[in-house]
């Protein structure tokens, strides 16, 4: 009988490997050991692939999750890509509040699906590091008008492989409607912008 550990990534891994070529793909594109991951729910893929990771939910599934400290391993131990050891922290707390982590001490930010994560945590971000975000609840939209990130690269998808472009950058964030995008429009909309092309992600750098 499966635990409610594995029911939990079960669910969150429907589609059976896809989180671990996602972050697998990212990886060819961003140097990161250390990861801040907002918003996480149970998605702890990140840590198949990227030695220290951070995860901060205030969801009760995900702390019940997390504090199975065994089950966790387990999960990853069976998903692991490389062999190097693994720091696996979780933090029951709304990212919108102090999170109470130095600043600049992450290599890599992800933002998806759980809405402004650029405009609250980038704090914990260090100059040079990496930005992973979708457009869902606009944070694409907001990072890419923040002038402290350059957008480096999009991740697309197709067939369920994930392939990290840095080309034609220019083509990209391009909305469909002419449109004037703010902070504040998009705290009114709450949602991401139409743009001309969709990726799945886009990967942006901290300038500073």
């Amino acid at each position: 009988m499966m635990s409610r550990t594995e029911k939990l990534w079960a669910k969150q891994d429907q589609h059976q490997g896809d989180r671990l070529r996602l972050f697998s793909a990212v990886a060819t594109e961003v140097d990161a050991s250390t990861v801040l991951y907002p918003g996480s729910f149970v998605d702890v893929a990140p840590s198949f692939v990227f030695p220290s990771v951070v995860y901060v939910d205030n969801d009760r599934r995900a702390e019940q999750f997390f504090a199975d400290d065994g089950g966790v391993e387990e999960i990853i131990a069976a998903n692991t890509i490389d062999q190097r050891a693994r720091s696996v922290t979780f933090i029951p707390a709304d990212y919108q509040t102090d999170l109470e982590l130095a600043d600049q001490s992450f290599d890599l930010l992800i933002s998806l699906y759980a809405g402004f994560i650029s405009e609250h945590c980038s704090r914990y971000l260090r100059v040079g590091g990496s930005l992973l975000v979708n457009s869902s609840h606009g944070d694409v939209a907001m990072a890419s008008i923040d002038p402290q990130f350059r957008l480096v690269a999009v991740v697309n998808a197709t067939g369920g492989t994930y392939r990290v472009q840095t080309s034609a950058l220019d083509t990209y964030l391009v909305p469909k409607k002419p449109q004037s995008i703010t902070a504040e429009t998009l705290h009114r909309l709450g949602r991401g912008i139409a743009y001309t092309k969709s990726p799945f992600a886009y990967i942006f750098r901290r300038l500073g």
